[in-house]
């Protein structure tokens, strides 16, 4: 016996209501709600409410070890803990063209001599996998292929198939009969995810899906959707360039802080075992409003350059603009500049850059932002061969960073000479380096060391 049951479902959220709304309460859009017809199967309810579960005491249920597969891609590994967890659900998102199938299919290739494969795919036809295989040269035979959006067909195809991998690409593609709803909405995503999670835990199959992302940067579908997966990965990078980013957001069996870097090439995504030296590669000459800053991101110390410009107003309001930076992190330390430093900024147009295209947020390259712009005021050079770090406080002062010792290791590998560090990492440093470490107290200090004052 069916019973059908008719709601209006936010396309922002999922939020759920028994009548149309012009304003979702959930997320506050205006006339994002739509009609959406639920078929619910009584019999079926019945017979679960006649099952009875006895619960069991925590120390009474055997733990099983994570049985981790290695995907043979040393980042991608680097990210997910140290590679995939068996049966676990792993969702991959990213902008369109940043390179998430071709990723996705290389880690296909690597998994020869693991097991079965299979492939499904909502977007693409047999032919077109099969020419992107030929260009990144994939040789694994054990990969299978389904174009196929029918959940119900897919679901009969794994279980039939019973591989090590599945690829999902991509959720938004797929549907279910039992909602009556487009593919791709908020109750498909949602419905298609719990079959999904369904038949990859009890069969113990590692699952990927990959997922389109909305203008505003997130994951279409709701948000349950990455509160149901394991895993959630971010493939980020600029149009424009060719390197690529693999940021864990949410991983339930290792750090979310990782990232692995690519390179986009002819033959796919390539790994880039040293990012800093490659994003400091060409920074050959010692030109003014120019500054080496060290990044951690996750366990791994990043050196990145930061370029700034500044030159007189033309309009009574001066602009600020920042790539790859907190724009109005950028406001609140320039107005730190001006006040602590003396340096009269308020008839000066202010542009910051972080070179290559990656985005930072670590408070740790606050003093590095603070010198560059005033490099740049000043028009004069700040030492090619020095790095800069600290967190700037809005009274002036030099605050401690994390990691410091990590930090001062990559630069050092690299062939600086000298690191500007707060005063109190300075007192707190167990190891000795060959590098010539100034702690400093406030940005006067600062400022002074580099020949800014």
């Amino acid at each position: 016996m069916t019973k059908t049951k008719t709601v209006f479902v936010c396309s922002s959220c999922g939020y759920e209501s028994p009548k149309w709304l012009g304003k979702c309460p959930g997320c506050n859009e205006w006339n994002s709600f739509y009609e959406e017809k639920l078929i619910k199967n009584t019999n079926t309810l019945t017979d679960k409410k006649s099952k009875t579960i006895t619960p069991k005491l925590l120390k009474e249920v055997i733990g099983k070890d994570a049985i981790r597969i290695h995907t043979g891609i040393g980042e991608l590994d680097r990210v997910l803990g140290g590679g995939l967890v068996k049966g676990s659900l792993v969702l991959v998102g990213g902008e369109p063209g940043i390179g998430k199938s071709t990723l996705i299919l290389q880690l296909c290739n690597k998994m020869q001599g693991e097991g079965k494969v299979l492939y499904i795919s909502g977007e693409e036809s047999a032919e077109q996998i099969k020419l992107r295989a030929d260009r990144l040269k994939i040789e694994n035979e054990d990969i299978l292929f389904l174009g196929e959006t029918n959940i119900d067909i897919i679901e009969n195809a794994i279980l039939e198939i019973k591989p090590k991998l599945v690829i999902i690409d991509s959720i938004q593609t797929m549907y279910s009969d039992e909602i009556s709803s487009a593919a791709g909405t908020v109750s498909q995503v949602r419905e298609i995810t719990a079959r999904i999670m369904h038949i990859c835990k009890s069969n113990e199959i590692t699952t990927i899906i990959i997922g389109h992302v909305t203008k505003e940067g997130n994951i279409a579908g709701p948000r349950v959707l990455e509160h149901m997966v394991d895993t959630v990965l971010y493939l980020e990078g600029e149009r424009y360039f060719s390197y690529r980013i693999l940021r864990g957001v949410k991983n339930r069996f290792g750090s979310t802080n990782e990232i692995g870097m690519f390179e986009m090439q002819n033959e796919g995504m390539v790994e880039i075992t040293n990012p800093s030296s490659v994003l400091i590669s060409e920074r050959e000459d010692n030109p003014s409003g120019s500054v080496i800053v060290a990044s951690m991101e996750g366990t791994r110390p990043l050196l990145i350059e930061l370029q700034a410009l500044t030159s007189p107003t033309v309009f009574g309001l001066p602009r600020r603009a920042a790539n790859g930076f907190d724009y109005n992190k950028l406001t609140l330390l320039v107005a730190v500049l001006e006040k602590k430093a003396g340096l009269t900024l308020g008839t000066q147009d202010i542009y910051l850059n972080v070179v290559s295209g990656i985005k930072i947020n670590e408070p740790a390259v606050d003093l590095g932002i603070i010198l560059v712009c005033a490099s740049s005021f000043k028009n004069i050079s700040i030492d090619k061969k020095t790095v800069i770090i600290g967190e700037v406080g809005l009274t002036g002062e030099v605050r401690a960073v994390n990691m410091i010792e990590k930090r001062l290791k990559e630069a050092e590998k690299l062939g600086f000479k000298t690191c500007i560090i707060p005063e109190s990492n300075k007192k707190l440093l167990k190891e000795s380096f060959k590098l010539d470490i100034i702690g400093v107290r406030n940005v006067n200090d600062a400022m002074k060391v580099v020949g800014l004052k």
